[in-house]
């Protein structure tokens, strides 16, 4: 992973919990994107948790459920598993915690899935979002939480939604309304970082090389598809390093056969990222994708695109 150095334990589902994390507080939720209103949650759990002194662990589901229920829906991801590890190490979790969300998960009613957290996972507390539901079709709410949980000795809590000040809830439905517009703005705002897609730099056709371009090509695989076009990004290299640059993402109009790919430019860079992990965030909307007459022609916009990214990145701070 594209890593800025945190790092916490990943468990599974379907594994024994160790002995050091039971008795935990758990957020537990789908957190894709882990926005401003799902960091509410985990750092609630995570305050219960050093209050009492019990490990934190922050719960995420993958596949997201609706890849069971709806298996012919566009990608939509928002982020990675590795990415989401990363952001729940940084909010201060000391564990990860991932459901597989199978079809025996989803069948479980909500007695069942409550055992689960209380005799499999070892949980002490709960907090979740107040329209978080469980159990087979849905059945268990907040209330079924605590009522099911009391018994067992398992705690729970809600937090109400978070707003932003417009008053409008902050949801993961809004950053990828935001994103699919190429409002990077809004996106970033909502998520508290620009949205990020990270993953291994492949070998392609070179066609770079040729206009004096050499971009890192990275596949977009789950993630939600943003506005197709031209972007000012920085990337996080393998090292750490943060680098401005400008980016393509699409289906590359100019070249046969249409391949979906990100692909940066880096400025100020040279080196070798061929099969490392690099993490490009989207910071500005330049334009649309466009298909030119020539070579040529390509070449002389990308370096209007890349003067038009570096204004944009010179007037953008780093948030992360």
């Amino acid at each position: 992973m594209a890593s800025s150095g945190a790092s916490i334990v990943r468990i599974d589902d379907s594994a024994p919990v160790p002995e050091a994390l039971r008795g935990s507080i758990m957020a537990l939720g789908n957190f894709d994107g882990f926005h401003l209103g799902h960091q509410a949650v985990a750092g609630r759990a995570i305050d219960w948790a050093r209050a009492e002194g019990r490990p934190a662990v922050v719960a995420t589901f993958d596949p997201h459920p609706m890849r069971l229920f709806r298996p012919d829906t566009p990608p939509f991801r928002l982020t990675t598993l590795d990415q989401r590890e990363r952001l729940f190490a940084e909010a201060g979790a000391d564990a990860m915690l991932l459901f597989h969300f199978t079809a025996d998960l989803a069948a479980k009613s909500a007695e069942e899935f409550v055992a689960l957290l209380v005799d499999h996972l070892g949980a002490a507390g709960v907090v979740t979002g107040e329209d978080f539901t469980f159990g087979k079709g849905r059945s268990g709410s907040v209330a079924r939480l605590k009522e099911l949980g009391a018994p067992l000795g398992l705690r729970a809590e809600a937090v109400p939604a978070v707003a932003d000040e417009s008053g409008e809830t902050i949801s993961s439905s809004r950053i990828r309304a935001a994103l699919r517009s190429g409002d990077c703005a809004t996106a970033t705002r909502l998520l508290t970082r620009p949205f990020a897609i990270e993953g291994v730099v492949q070998h392609g056709d070179k066609r770079g090389r040729t206009i004096d371009f050499h971009t890192a090509n990275i596949a977009l695989n789950s993630y939600l598809r943003p506005a197709y076009g031209v972007y000012a990004v920085r990337g996080r290299l393998p090292d750490g390093r943060i680098v401005d640059g400008v980016a393509n993402l699409g289906i590359r109009p100019m070249f046969d056969p249409p391949v979906e790919l990100l692909e940066a430019y880096f400025f100020d860079f040279s080196g070798d990222l061929y099969d490392q992990i690099v993490e490009v965030q989207l910071i500005g909307y330049i334009r649309p994708e466009e298909k030119l007459e020539s070579l040529e022609a390509l070449q002389t916009q990308i370096a209007r695109d890349c003067e038009a990214a570096r204004q944009i990145l010179a007037q953008t701070p780093r948030l992360s």
